[in-house]
């Protein structure tokens, strides 16, 4: 059994979630709960293969090594049902990158773009750093739960709009897509002609009782239309490694994309990423069954922690990951006034709702993937803040 009660002191590691507070909330005396990694150890297959490999003492030029895209294969047959071809499996350096090159390859500058509000960061700073036009279709809030408004898709959709990056499992509301959910989003964008691209970085995280579906995986026509991108990051916490994969059935698009790539001179991953990759698909499923169950007590001891003990808030039940996107609009504070209380009274780093566009107003994100201690620690600050 995996200790996830064990605390792990990260500061003075480079760790961008420990080390660099001050820059983003301007004091360093805070308990970051924050950026979406966790502060659990990695699986120990992926660390022992990361030290057994840093013992071969030449680091020179690599390929991925014959047996990766097999192990990455048969990850996605037994967790997700999706037979993929090892032709369609490509490589980038981290999902947001892998947007980069999607949005750069297969959209022309003034191309429309459609997402899903609130949504990912980079999603909008992707878009808009590349000179594409951002085209929103805001989720709607209903009981507690994001919704999708199907009518306003499709009047979107009919904009012009040349690609939709979506967000499965969402992120930051945890959301699980149904599978009619899926299929609806699918059809429309076959009837306007918009290729997806589906960040599907947090589908390995869904809890017991939910089952996440790759897009792709739901139909033939889809995933001829469907660029996936996943990675082992969020799944088994090794997002420094700053690997992911793409799955592309398109040829044509597909090699848009790898032209892309290599036009930013983007040739592969490197030696450690490849090998933690691998040792974390081939070796990390108990690691990750052990940690899913953790998370899950944690949502439960936070969302009973802050039902019964912060009036004004309320919770958006996560049915993947380990973030916790927490309404505060019935404290009747401004998105200001919310942030000052976390950091001053409370000292709790927490990310803003803003953050995440049009509809983030008045909600924060918590990540509760971290022991129970710093759990129990950062409810007490929550309510600290607003007592």
């Amino acid at each position: 059994m995996n200790n996830f009660d064990e605390y792990i002191d990260r500061k003075n590691t480079g760790a961008f979630k420990w080390d660099h507070m001050k820059d983003l909330y301007g004091r360093d005396d805070l308990l970051p709960m924050w950026v979406a990694d966790m502060d659990f150890p990695s699986p120990i297959g992926v660390q022992k293969a990361l030290l057994d490999r840093v013992m071969h003492p030449v680091f020179g030029y690599t390929a991925p090594m014959p047996t990766l895209l097999p192990v990455i294969q048969t990850w996605l047959k037994n967790r997700h049902s999706w037979k993929v071809d090892k032709d369609h499996l490509s490589f980038s350096a981290g999902v947001v990158s892998a947007i980069g090159m999607t949005i750069q390859g297969l959209t022309e500058p003034g191309d429309k773009i459609l997402l899903q509000s609130p949504i990912y960061t980079p999603f909008f700073s992707m878009i808009e750093h590349n000179n594409r036009v951002v085209v929103n279709s805001q989720l709607k809030v209903i009981d507690d739960r994001f919704e999708i408004d199907f009518i306003d898709f499709e009047e979107k959709l009919k904009e012009g709009v040349k690609l939709f990056l979506l967000c499965s499992p969402h992120n930051p509301g945890g959301r699980i897509w149904t599978k009619e959910e899926l299929t609806r989003m699918g059809e429309l964008c076959l009837q306007y002609g918009t290729i997806i691209v589906s960040d599907e970085i947090h589908a390995d995280l869904f809890h017991s009782s939910y089952t996440h579906y790759p897009l792709a995986s739901l139909d033939e026509r889809f995933a001829d239309q469907t660029v996936t991108l996943m990675a082992p990051s969020k799944t088994f916490n090794i997002a420094g490694m700053q690997a992911s994969i793409m799955i592309t059935s398109n040829s044509d698009i597909r090699t848009k994309i790898t032209t892309t790539q290599t036009r930013n001179a983007f040739h592969g991953l490197n030696i450690l990423g490849l090998t933690a990759m691998e040792a974390a698909y081939q070796t990390g499923e108990t690691w990750l069954d052990e940690m899913l169950a953790y998370v899950e007590t944690n949502v439960q001891i936070a969302e009973d922690f802050i039902s019964n003990e912060i009036p004004g808030l309320r919770c958006m039940h996560p049915e993947a990951s380990y973030l916790l996107w927490i309404d505060c609009r019935g404290l009747g504070l401004n998105d200001k006034e919310i942030q000052d209380l976390l950091t001053s009274k409370g000292k709790l780093a927490l990310e803003p709702g803003t953050k995440y566009g049009p509809g983030g107003e008045g909600f924060v994100r918590m990540n509760i993937g971290c022991p129970r201690a710093l759990l129990n620690d950062g409810l007490n600050r929550l309510k600290q803040a607003f007592s």
